[in-house]
């Protein structure tokens, strides 16, 4: 044994020192790594960063994740379930334990998003939003109806074409939203609590087209949910397709398999009250025909009768009259059945008119909905990013750094491209105007 290391071996540390030894072997020896345990001991901070223990039958890891991380978790995360997760091997000198810092968490054997849908269909339930008495009935004949969903998707058109269609008296009225992405839910929040505010409207539908779990997971945010549920007006759900089920479906006053059969939900009533009112029309036209029959029955059986042959004239008169009032009777029914025609054509045409004019205005607000949006796609910050900027973080946090004032040396940051981010360590600091110096000498 050389005296380097005899030295070394009798060398008396400080715990400063082995703690800081020990840590940089643990770091430099495990870069990312995944491990997968039971959660226990979890604990949510006021700053949202995340403590919790990873344990297996014989052995557990502390972890801690940061808020900047946590907040992208779509599952609750509570004591008990079985995790996988990534992160850096680290070391808490404060307390000399090592521990995992985590920066991705799944769900083992089981899909995130899915295990965010059963836990908050679960608390739901239990709160009672899905209970069947708590449902508003859906109005026998809806005049007024509003409609919450993109204006550039197959959902509106596909309602629109059913009410078209059948030439359903209704008023339409379209809160436009985005229905997948980021900022969908709190859009779709805010039309049902618009329109729960919209004097005299009878029912808001709410819904897109199919998609993944992915696509109609706006419709499975609590928020929305929330929202439905507290809606003044009765809310029919049309969510995807048959198969296709959301949080929000479970919570509506009524579920439709597709937006055409919202639009159908709508219509059936009315259709239906028409067809009785044809009915009843018949049998009572029917009817009178069978009274006025019965009645000349029997007057002409009392002018058959001997004692009354005197009365002979009198009676064939009255017989006369009823023939005369039979005539007029039905002539009266089929004239108001004409009447009824002509305005049922006047109403048709008229409705054509109405939606052509809808449909104009739909493609006005269509045209100025694209040109704001090309408008806000250029102010945006990740287009600015595309353009070669970086923003600068507090390692840890999510101060954003913006002035030199605030970079120390030897503090740990982390730089933001439009793609990708990376994590160093200031080596140096100069304060000058370093960017007016550059400038300076290039002219």
């Amino acid at each position: 044994m050389n005296s380097n290391s005899v030295q070394e071996k009798n060398k008396v540390y400080s715990v400063t020192e082995l703690t800081n030894i020990i840590k940089n072997e643990l770091e430099s020896k495990f870069p990312l790594i995944w491990v997968e345990g039971e959660v226990s001991n979890f604990k949510r901070a006021q700053s949202q960063h995340l403590y919790f223990d990873l344990k297996d039958e014989h052995s557990q890891l502390h972890a801690v994740m940061w808020r900047s991380h946590a907040v992208k978790i779509p599952f609750k995360m509570e004591d008990g379930i079985q995790i996988v997760c990534k992160g850096l091997i680290s070391v808490y000198a404060q307390r000399g334990q090592y521990q995992i810092q985590v920066e991705q968490v799944e769900p083992k054997g089981k899909g995130a998003l899915q295990l965010a849908f059963e836990q908050l269909k679960k608390k739901l339930e239990k709160e009672g939003l899905f209970d069947p008495e708590k449902k508003k009935k859906i109005p026998l004949l809806p005049k007024k109806v509003g409609v919450v969903t993109s204006p550039k998707g197959a959902a509106i058109i596909d309602i629109l074409q059913t009410i078209e269609r059948r030439f359903a008296r209704l008023h339409i009225l379209i809160y436009p939203v985005r229905v997948q992405g980021e900022g969908a839910a709190e859009e779709i929040v805010k039309a049902v609590d618009y329109l729960g505010t919209v004097p005299d409207l009878d029912v808001i539908i709410v819904g897109r087209g199919g998609g993944s779990i992915e696509d109609l997971w706006a419709f499975n945010e609590e928020e929305v949910a929330r929202a439905i549920f507290r809606s003044p007006v009765p809310v029919i759900s049309a969510v995807g397709h048959e198969i296709d089920f959301t949080i929000a479906d479970f919570v509506a006053d009524k579920r439709a398999s597709t937006p055409s059969a919202a639009a159908e939900i709508l219509i059936e009533k009315e259709q239906a009250f028409l067809e009785r009112i044809e009915s009843f029309e018949k049998v009572m036209e029917h009817q009178m025909r069978y009274m006025t029959q019965e009645r000349k029955s029997r007057v002409m059986d009392l002018i058959r009768h001997h004692a009354f042959q005197r009365f002979k004239e009198r009676l064939y008169q009255l017989a006369q009259n009823v023939d005369d009032l039979d005539i007029r009777a039905v002539n009266f029914m089929r004239g108001e059945q004409k009447k009824m025609a002509e305005y049922r054509s006047e109403v048709r045409f008229t409705e054509q008119r109405i939606t052509a004019l809808i449909k104009d205005r739909l493609s006005s607000l269509k045209s100025k909905w694209e040109m704001l949006a090309s408008q806000l796609h250029n102010l945006s910050p990740l287009n600015i990013l595309k353009k070669g900027y970086t923003l600068c973080w507090e390692e840890g946090s999510d101060s954003l750094i913006k002035t030199i004032d605030k970079v120390e040396k030897g503090k740990s940051l982390t730089v933001s491209f439009f793609k990708g981010e990376f994590r160093c360590k200031v080596s140096s600091v100069d304060r000058r105007k370093m960017i007016e110096d550059r400038h300076k000498k290039k002219q």
